[in-house]
């Protein structure tokens, strides 16, 4: 076993299955259709989200034998996503693949060195005026840029990626879904990369007024510009290198993960179901900026049931523009010192119809701060448990936080639901359904 030492962190290399992995008897956990038991031939069933819409979503189910693929490396991975194009295609990932196998020092180049980059760009010498620039700065966007190449992978239309077995899927690797029609990703651990060359933005006020920031690039799992995805029975964390355990430089933490499943860029038509999301910040965006309606507006149609977030700090998920149907996930909640945490984000013109779903707040975590606004956008929150009990949700957050009222009344109804489970018993369905290596 080797052990690597990169800015702070240890890296393990090994083969591990992070997240759970044992083997639930009595169903899937609903969601495919009934047929042969290959995963890989499995569709979305009928009625099964906004993934269902229309066409549905088949994947690669129609692939003859010869675009079937077993892989076991990152390399025999990123030839058998290329192969054919978008002709149907089945990959099954055998074990778990590293795409950093070699750990960030194999990407370093143009003479990175990572303790003259913060001598260089320490406020105190640098300031807070404008952005890094200079050779230190080059060198790490040029090093980025290597890793990037490396990790980042296109999944085509019509691709079934699932795991073989319960001890399968990708670690560090970015699966980028984009311009694609029709994908499916089931029974895959996926332990979201990270990125060995954070970029410092001297200029970036997080949000809160104070000047500097580390920012990351890559998401675990993308949707850009795409329509018709399943994404199933998966387990996505940080692993490995938990946010909790990240150093801090120039006072502030060095960020070096961004989503675990962002739908962005005129995607439409998404199921995301029975998938297990753990020990993640910033966890799922739909939709990426205040000002892409001429790209988003009347799509971004994505269906969350049944998944489970626990050490989840924001964005399960933070929404725009889209008509969202989040119904029978079951959120962990624990308490956040900074008061940034929160479940469900309302952003610019969204329309999130939230119900059916439970919560579970650990010690000091607040029922008020599930909802956080942030544009003028009704929703709908009915029939949610807090603790096992029934909760109005926008009704605490209003009495909690009068300062960001939010609106009831989504505009709209789902009809593309399959079983709607009793919210109470949603919290032992889903812990025991949930996730990588619950399929069988």
């Amino acid at each position: 076993m080797n052990t690597h030492v990169w800015q702070g962190h240890v890296t393990t290399r090994a083969a591990v299955l992070i997240g759970c992995t044992a083997l639930v008897v009595g169903g899937t956990g609903g969601g495919a259709q009934a047929g042969p038991r290959d995963l890989g031939r499995q569709v979305l069933a009928a009625g099964d989200g906004w993934g269902a819409q229309g066409t549905g979503t088949t994947g690669g189910s129609a692939a003859d034998a010869a675009h079937v693929h077993t892989v076991t490396t990152w390399a025999q991975f990123k030839r058998a996503l290329v192969d054919g194009g978008d002709a149907p295609k089945i990959i099954k990932v055998k074990g778990m693949i590293d795409a950093v196998s070699e750990g960030c020092d194999a990407f370093v180049t143009g003479g990175f060195d990572f303790q003259q980059y913060l001598k260089d760009y320490d406020p105190a010498v640098w300031g807070n005026d404008k952005p890094a620039g200079g050779p230190q700065e080059e060198a790490r966007a040029a090093s980025a840029d290597r890793q990037g190449t490396e990790i980042t992978v296109t999944v085509p239309s019509n691709t079934t990626i699932v795991g073989v077995g319960r001890n399968s899927g990708i670690l560090g690797g970015s699966l980028q879904i984009r311009d694609a029609s029709n994908v499916i990703l089931r029974n895959l651990t996926i332990e979201a990369p990270l990125d060995c060359f954070p970029m410092w933005d001297p200029t970036d006020d997080n949000g809160n007024g104070d000047l500097g920031a580390w920012n990351s690039r890559y998401d675990a799992v993308v949707v850009h510009g795409s329509d018709h995805v399943w994404i199933d029975h998966n387990t996505l964390t940080d692993g490995r290198h938990p946010d909790s355990e990240a150093p801090s430089y120039f006072g502030r933490v060095f960020q070096q993960h961004d989503g675990l499943a962002d739908i962005v860029r005129g995607s439409d038509h998404v199921t995301v179901s029975w998938n297990r999301f753990d020990d993640h910040d910033k966890n799922m965006l739909i939709g990426n900026g205040d000002n892409l309606a001429a790209v988003d507006a009347g799509k971004l149609k994505v269906t969350l049931h049944h998944n489970r977030f626990e050490g989840i700090l924001q964005r399960s998920p933070r929404v725009r523009f889209g008509q969202v149907d989040v119904y029978n996930n079951h959120y962990v909640v624990a308490a956040d010192p900074k008061g940034e945490a929160y479940a469900l984000g309302v952003g610019i013109s969204s329309q999130l119809y939230a119900t059916d779903n439970a919560f579970t707040l650990l010690p000091g975590a607040r029922a008020g701060k599930l909802l956080k606004k942030w544009k003028e956008s009704p929703l709908t929150a009915e029939n949610n448990y807090v603790n096992g009990r029934l909760t109005d949700l926008i009704a605490v957050h209003n009495a909690e936080v009068p300062d960001e009222i939010l609106q009831s009344g989504a505009g709209w109804r789902p009809t593309l639901r399959t079983k709607v489970d009793n919210p109470r018993a949603v919290p032992v369905i889903v812990g025991t359904r949930a996730g990588a290596g619950r399929l069988h």
